[in-house]
C-alpha cells in the first residue's frame, strides 16, 4: 500500500524528507542539532507558547514525500497588525495530492488560531531563511539562502496560493572587485570628521560583537518589509554557535566612539561542511571540519547594516568595501548574499556597482483564509 498519510511532528522523518525527497538536490539541510532546537517552541524564544507551531511530514508507504512547518509569529502580527500565520521548510515530492495535505494541514492549523492569511516560507522570521525559489535552480546556495524544487510554485499555485514580495540572491566573484567600485569620489570622506573607525571584529570580542550586531540590526532594519527588531534572546538563540565559525578577518563593524554603528556580518559558507557531514555530528565531524577550515573558498554575508540616524551618509559602501577587502585578502574566492527585495532599489544598485551576479529569484506565497 503506497497510500499518502500524514504524521505530526515526527522530527527524525522532518529531517530526512529533503534527502529522502531527491538525494541529486543541491539543497542543503540545517544541522540536525540546529534545526531540532528551532522546532521545540519550549526553547525556541520566538515563540510565546507551545502551541504557537506544529510540523508535519508526508509518507507513502516507508518513504517521506513531504514535510511543512506551520507556526505563527505573535509579534510580527502585533508589530505589522496583520493576523496571519506562516509556513515553513515546505518542500515534496512533484505530486497535488502530496502538496494539498500539506498545504491543507498548515491552513488547518492556521484557521484553528483564528488566523485569516497564510504566507511563507517563512522559516521562522524574515531575518531567517524564507522565500520559495522561482529561478535560477541551477545554482547550487551558500549558507542562509533557500533552495527549493523549481515545480513547488506550480503547486503553491493550484492550491490556491498567490506569488509576490520578489527577491533575489546574489553572487560575487572576488577576484573581479576593486575598490573604487564602492569607494568614490562621493563617499571617500564619508568617515572624516565623524569619529568613526572601519574594524575587523576580533576574537575576543565575539561575544560583545555579537551584541552590538543586534542593536545595529535593529536599527537599520527597522522600517524594513516583514521586520521585527530581535530580542537578545532570539539573537542569541540563532546565533549561539557563530563563535565557533566566524572567521574574525571578514566580519567588519563600523564604531563612532564606542557606539557600534554599522556591520556587515559575514561568515564562511558552511554549505560545504554540512554537505559533507550530510548536517549530522558524528566521531568524523572533527576531521571534516579541518578539511573544511583548510578549503573553504566561498563566504557568505548574512546582512549588511547602518543605523539608521546614518543612514544615506556613505558608512555603508565603506563597512562593505573593507569586508570585501579581507575576503580577497584571505584567501576567498567568491561570496554570496542572502535575499534582497526588488523594491529595494539602492541595494540593488549597490550589488550592480560591485559586480554581483543575481543567482536565484525568489516569492513569497499567500492564500487568504475563509
Amino acid at each position: 500500500m503506497n497510500s499518502l498519510r500524514l504524521i505530526e511532528k515526527d522530527f527524525s522523518a522532518f529531517f530526512r524528507a529533503p534527502s529522502e525527497i531527491d538525494p541529486q538536490s543541491l539543497g542543503i539541510s540545517p544541522l540536525k542539532q540546529d534545526l531540532q532546537r528551532f522546532l521545540d517552541p519550549g526553547k525556541n524564544p520566538l515563540f510565546r507558547s507551545t502551541d504557537d507551531m506544529t510540523y508535519f511530514t508526508a509518507h507513502r508507504g516507508d518513504r517521506v514525500v513531504g514535510r511543512i512547518l506551520a507556526h505563527i509569529h505573535r509579534s510580527s502580527n502585533e508589530r505589522h497588525q496583520v493576523n496571519q500565520a506562516y509556513f515553513g521548510f515546505f518542500e515534496c515530492e512533484d505530486n497535488q495530492e502530496t502538496a494539498h495535505a500539506l498545504l491543507s494541514a498548515a491552513e488547518r492549523f492556521a484557521r484553528a488560531h483564528g488566523m485569516t492569511q497564510i504566507q511563507g516560507n517563512m522559516n521562522m522570521t524574515a531575518m531567517q531563511q524564507m522565500g520559495v525559489m522561482t529561478d535560477g535552480f541551477d545554482k547550487a546556495p551558500y549558507s542562509d539562502q533557500v533552495y527549493s524544487a523549481a515545480y513547488l510554485p506550480k503547486l503553491l499555485e493550484a492550491e490556491g496560493f498567490s506569488r509576490f514580495f520578489p527577491m533575489s540572491t546574489f553572487e560575487l566573484i572576488l577576484k573581479d572587485y576593486r575598490q573604487e567600485l564602492l569607494i568614490t569620489e562621493k563617499n571617500a570622506g564619508a568617515l572624516s570628521g565623524k569619529n568613526i573607525r572601519i574594524e575587523s571584529i576580533s576574537k575576543n570580542r565575539i561575544q560583545q560583537g555579537l551584541a552590538d550586531a543586534r542593536v545595529v540590526l535593529n536599527s537599520g532594519f527597522d522600517k524594513n518589509p516583514f521586520f521585527v527588531p530581535v530580542t537578545p534572546e532570539e539573537f542569541y538563540f540563532q546565533a549561539k554557535d557563530l563563535s565557533w565559525v566566524i572567521d574574525p578577518r571578514i566580519t567588519t563593524f563600523a564604531f563612532q566612539g564606542d557606539r557600534a554603528v554599522g556591520v556587515a556580518i559575514c561568515i564562511p559558507d558552511l554549505n560545504p561542511l554540512l554537505k559533507a557531514t550530510k548536517s549530522k555530528l558524528s566521531l568524523a565531524t572533527p576531521w571534516h571540519y579541518l578539511q573544511f577550515r583548510r578549503n573553504r573558498k566561498r563566504a557568505v554575508i548574512i546582512y549588511y547594516s547602518v543605523v539608521e540616524d546614518l543612514h544615506g551618509q556613505g558608512i555603508m559602501a565603506h563597512v562593505l568595501n573593507r569586508t570585501l577587502l579581507s575576503l580577497k585578502e584571505s584567501g576567498y574566492e567568491s561570496v554570496g548574499m542572502t535575499w534582497i527585495a526588488d523594491e529595494n532599489k539602492s541595494s540593488l544598485r549597490q550589488m550592480e556597482k560591485i559586480g554581483g551576479v543575481p543567482m536565484h529569484k525568489l516569492h513569497l506565497f499567500k492564500k487568504e483564509l475563509q
